[in-house]
């Protein structure tokens, strides 16, 4: 599997302690960095309020892509519908040629209806609209000039004025819950960015992702799985038991978090990182 950690959003707010995590993550030899997104907190939400800080993830991704060389950035996840497709492609392009390659897309459908209209989106097409968007921009990172006509998009001789590296930059979808969802994963994504355990229902989930794969014409194993678990509260042993129930469903990414264990500074997120490495990550990664 390759490792990779989340960026404490929640925590780190300043450059320098930002710079530093990223830093030290690429040092200690994480393969990627993730990163969630909510552009707007809102009041109703369970998690997500406007006082809770949040990075936005593609200007962040561009801030730690400037000082580091190695390790890639993936999103975790970026709520696509509720953002305008030429843009998040022109945007994705920029960082990944910038970067040399090391962007990943992580898209998702978003789940507050509260944040779409705040967006000015329509919360209840988001699905259709998401296969119409990955459509659009996969013809942008690939094509000099493209023309297109669907349902939400329209587009005459037009193309980016910056090509990506990776062409296209690849696409994972999160989520999944209800078979429509893990079928369009199984059609359209390149990877499947899963839940935070390992547990429940996710071998069911990854079968149906497998099954629609295969009867879209695709490799059963087109899908590359992500999964995520905390270190917080963990140990040597208990780290162990929750990757290898990841590496049981195949999984080819695993993202650890360092996160609401009452950190305050990179130092101290990277000291839990550390620990995890050396007693459990690079036997993992080997």
């Amino acid at each position: 599997m390759k490792i990779g950690i989340s960026f404490p959003t929640l925590e780190l707010h300043d450059p320098e302690e930002m710079k530093e995590f990223a830093q030290g993550a690429e040092q200690l030899g994480f393969h990627h960095m993730t990163a969630l997104e909510h552009t707007l907190g809102v009041r109703t939400s369970a998690s997500y309020t406007p006082d809770v800080h949040i990075h936005e993830p593609l200007v962040l991704f561009a801030f730690l892509a400037a000082v580091t060389r190695t390790i890639q950035f993936a999103n975790s996840i970026l709520i696509l519908p509720q953002r305008q497709t030429v843009v998040v492609a022109r945007q994705a392009a920029e960082i990944d040629a910038l970067s040399g390659g090391r962007l990943r897309l992580g898209i998702g459908l978003g789940s507050n209806e509260e944040e779409a209209i705040g967006l000015g989106t329509d919360f209840h097409t988001r699905g259709a609209r998401v296969e119409e968007q990955i459509e659009v921009m996969r013809m942008l990172w690939t094509r000099d000039v493209v023309n297109f006509e669907g349902r939400w998009h329209r587009i005459i001789d037009g193309g980016l004025t910056v090509l990506p590296v990776q062409r296209p930059i690849p696409i994972w979808i999160g989520g999944g819950h209800g078979r429509r969802p893990l079928e369009r994963i199984g059609r359209l994504a390149d990877g499947w960015v899963a839940g935070s355990s390992a547990q429940g229902d996710a071998e069911g989930q990854l079968e149906t992702i497998r099954n629609a794969s295969e009867a879209a014409g695709r490799p059963r194993d087109a899908v590359q799985v992500q999964g995520r678990m905390p270190l917080v509260g963990g140990g040597a042993e208990e780290w162990a038991l929750a990757a290898e129930r990841w590496r049981e469903l195949d999984a080819t990414h695993l993202a650890v978090n360092t996160s609401r264990g009452g950190f305050t500074t990179a130092a101290e997120h990277l000291a839990l990182a550390e620990r995890f490495m050396n007693e459990v990550g690079r036997d993992l990664a080997g």
